[in-house]
């Protein structure tokens, strides 16, 4: 059991129904790993660890709505790619064998302690690795997350679509040679992976209290409805998010009215599958009448602002979301498609850019809003509302001490606006989890953050250059995928959600 620890006279911003975004002196009481009580002049027992809080800020841990560990490694490798191109070398059509289980394991650690020392105490990692007949490579990023001490919902996500039948215009376009070497044998049945979903909420669910397995079939276009169906039911029944994805990009927005007759979202609705239980990453290219229906299941959202920014994907209506009823959280997406897992990043962008919306300034994205979605919203996207997001006595004791004496609070005004606004994660000095101290002045205290930095700068390489040779493989989808890009960026789907439009829609190979 966590020691008991007192946060004495500390300035808190709490994110509950109470206090929001508003700030008040106090103390924290932490027993037992969560918060017994807050208040004024707290009794402690006599050997509890005392944090004196003058002139620190202690705030809920951010929660990561939406990443990909898959990722990790990947940093800074790609540019000037809208999606569907970025996917042939971050998630190659023609694979190699799995990543290693010891590269498995740093790469997830790697993103453990990236998101800890930056503010994330909550991680929603969709890990795609096909799902096989063992949990040993899903067990291995469970155990990641475990020695960081990090909270983690973890998927093993899943598609059994065929690629081809899941783009629009692919089979037109792609000359049959290449779609001779994307014959990869019959895809994973709904029976099978729910069996493994079963076998992970059995042995690995609730892992420590801080960790959990989530169901996330990849997308409405990429999973067949039965399999869909019966991951919702397994969710529910399990009261984990089934996590999804939707409406991205352009070319996905054209794809469920070529496929469906009608947006992706409405798919989804017909097929019922829209509920509470359901969050959806991106939500970039969705009509009013997709956010009608998705406010009115109590759908969830996960926000990636910055990854949407560099993929070229688009800007989601944020605000006509939030006005609908859905509830927003942020997400960093993979470190591909980022270069960071830096939620305080993801806050000052939708900050930034949801002002570019439109010259009515008084529907433009407020600090406190941003704030409220990188904390309680993404614990609700997480259906950890009741666990985390916020500070209250009786939820878990995850906590951020922040300095006031930096650059980014000098001089003070408006705590939620100098978080959102000028924190970039470096203010940090303690992270508490589950009431655990995983860092403590500016140093992770579980794990020897040299020594694994040493390891990975020692194994990656050879790995980096085993995918060289794969995007070299791929490269032969280039001009297909920008084709298919090309096509979709050209028709007219009666919504428009890029800042201005570019003359050119895209370099055509």
């Amino acid at each position: 059991m966590s020691e008991q620890i007192l946060i004495r006279n500390a300035t808190i911003v709490a994110m509950d129904a109470t206090h929001g975004t508003a700030p008040f002196t106090g103390d924290i009481l932490i027993d037992g790993g969560k918060i017994k009580a807050m208040g004024a002049a707290l009794a402690a027992k006599p050997d509890a660890s005392i944090i004196e809080g003058h002139r620190k800020l202690v705030m809920p841990g951010l929660v990561n709505a939406h990443t990909h560990s898959s990722e990790t490694f990947l940093r800074g490798r790609y540019e000037r790619m809208p999606l569907e191109v970025w996917l042939l070398y971050a998630y190659p059509l023609l694979m190699n064998d799995p990543i290693g289980e010891r590269l498995l394991y740093l790469r997830s650690l790697l993103l453990a302690m990236e998101s800890l020392r930056n503010g994330v105490t909550t991680l929603c990692d969709d890990f795609f690795d096909p799902p096989r007949h063992d949990l040993d490579r899903l067990a291995t990023v469970f155990r990641a997350y475990d020695d960081a001490g990090i909270r983690a919902n973890v998927s093993s996500a899943v598609m059994n679509v065929h690629t081809l039948e899941a783009l629009p215009f692919a089979r037109e376009v792609m000359p049959t040679q290449l779609q001779d070497l994307l014959d990869f044998g019959p895809p994973m049945t709904a029976a099978a992976y729910l069996d493994y979903c079963k076998s992970a909420f059995s042995s690995l669910h609730g892992k420590s209290g801080r960790l959990n397995f989530m169901i996330a079939p990849s997308a409405p276009q990429r999973c067949s409805p039965d399999l869909m169906a019966a991951c919702m039911d397994l969710a529910i029944e399990n009261h984990v998010p089934f996590h999804t994805h939707i409406l991205e990009t352009k070319t996905q927005a054209v794809t469920g009215h070529l496929l469906h007759g009608k947006s992706l979202i409405a798919y989804m609705a017909d097929l019922g599958l829209l509920k509470r239980n359901t969050t959806i990453a991106h939500s970039v290219w969705v009509s009013d009448e997709d956010m009608c229906l998705m406010g009115e299941a109590g759908v969830s959202v996960a926000h990636n602002a910055v990854s949407n920014m560099k993929l070229g994907a688009g800007i989601a209506p944020i605000r006509r979301l939030l006005d609908a009823g859905v509830t927003i959280g942020l997400g960093t997406d993979g470190v591909s498609s980022n270069d960071t897992s830096r939620i305080f990043d993801v806050m000052r962008v939708a900050g930034l850019i949801h002002s570019a919306s439109g010259p009515d300034y008084a529907k433009w994205v407020a600090a406190d809003e941003i704030l409220a979605m990188a904390t309680i919203g993404g614990a609700r996207t997480a259906l950890l509302e009741q666990v985390t997001g916020s500070l209250e006595a009786g939820k878990a004791a995850d906590l951020l001490i922040l300095d006031l004496r930096t650059y980014p609070f000098m001089p003070l005004n408006d705590l939620a606006k100098h978080l959102v606004y000028s924190e970039n994660g470096s203010s940090i000095e303690t992270v508490i989890v589950a009431g655990r101290i995983v860092m403590h002045d500016r140093r992770l205290t579980a794990l020897d953050e040299p020594a694994i930095f040493d390891e990975i700068a020692e194994l990656v390489p050879a790995y980096l250059a085993e995918h060289a040779d794969l995007e070299r493989r791929n490269r032969i989808f280039e001009p297909v995928m920008a084709e298919l890009h090309h096509r979709a960026a050209l028709m007219d789907i009666g919504l428009n959600r890029y800042h201005g439009t570019p003359p050119d829609v895209g370099r055509r190979t």
